[in-house]
């Protein structure tokens, strides 16, 4: 199933830790995190190649959406 993180307007860390619930949730399939400021896009890029999932990062204006695939 997958699954989305909306998680604009937040500042790190809380990106990252919505991120995390999703991927200690999911275990794998696709995850969707939208994000849009660059540290949280680099910190949740950070977090999910630490634990092995790929990484597709689209650019929207000011905004990022990265997929997450394991």
């Amino acid at each position: 199933m997958d699954k989305t993180v909306d998680a604009r307007g937040l500042l790190c860390p809380e990106p990252v830790l919505l991120t995390k619930k999703a991927i200690e949730k999911e275990k794998g399939g696709t995850i969707r995190v939208l994000v849009d400021n660059n540290a949280a896009r680099e910190n949740v890029t950070r977090l999910a190649k630490s634990l092995g999932w790929n990484i597709t990062i689209t650019t929207r204006e000011d905004e990022y959406e990265i997929v997450l695939t394991k």
